[in-house]
């Protein structure tokens, strides 16, 4: 009996380390290659330039860290460095559709790459959250908060816990539209990313431009903090 429970056990967790076998042709796919390098690039751009960049970047210089904030963009920069080397690497050695997932269930085992699939899935929900909770801030900050106060006024307010303090029916409108565009085909959707990809570059451009213009040196002296006014937990 109990021989035979651990062969059933065996058995079991060796399908959940199963490794996925490839074709021979790897690079004979289904799908229609339609997006070129240049296309490939600005995706990584438009991926790497989110709204975070304008929302948390001079709240945390101004709060928390001061001019040594670059040294947190230095090491993250460099964390996502080896990040994209390893998906090179895997990209190179594996040429499927399937991203972190494949990647996962040809080298590690098919319960690792469920997790990972899954996990996937939550990333782009909460990034695609936070991202139209953004525009949907910065479009009620333009229109002086009435979209905002007439949410509360004709819907109403609820006090749960880790929700916002008001239905957000606009960002959920701009959830929708962007699943509109996505769902008329990588194409399309490339070009809407090309679009917002160009849009954040020629914005930091100018943040860069004008930040250098405009700097003064005497904000980095001891009398105003210095360039780490809070130290190194800041």
């Amino acid at each position: 009996m109990a021989s035979r429970l651990t062969n059933a056990m065996a058995r079991f967790c060796h399908k959940l380390n199963r490794l996925k076998t490839l074709e021979q042709d790897m690079m004979e796919t289904s799908l229609k290659r339609c997006l070129n390098t240049a296309d490939l690039t600005l995706l990584g751009i438009g991926g790497m330039v989110g709204s975070g960049l304008y929302v948390l970047t001079g709240t945390v210089a101004k709060d928390i860290a001061g001019p040594a904030v670059v040294i947190s963009f230095l090491i993250a920069g460099f964390a996502s460095l080896l990040a994209a080397l390893c998906y090179a690497e895997f990209g190179a050695r594996v040429p499927k559709t399937g991203s972190a997932y494949m990647f996962t269930y040809v080298s590690i085992g098919e319960i690792w790459a469920f997790l990972i699939g899954w996990n996937v899935v939550l990333e782009y929900m909460i990034g695609g959250a936070a991202v139209a909770r953004a525009w949907s801030g910065y479009l009620d900050s333009i229109f002086n908060h009435k979209i905002r106060n007439f949410t509360e006024l004709h819907i109403g307010t609820w006090n749960a816990p880790f929700l916002a303090h008001n239905p957000d029916f606009l960002a959920a409108g701009i959830l929708l539209v962007a699943t509109a565009f996505i769902s008329c085909g990588a194409r399309v959707s490339s070009w809407l990313n090309h679009l917002f990809a160009g849009i954040s570059m020629a914005i930091i451009l100018f943040i860069l431009i004008f930040g250098f213009i405009l700097a003064d040196p005497k904000n980095w002296s001891a009398s105003e903090g210095g360039f780490a006014p809070k130290g190194f937990s800041g």
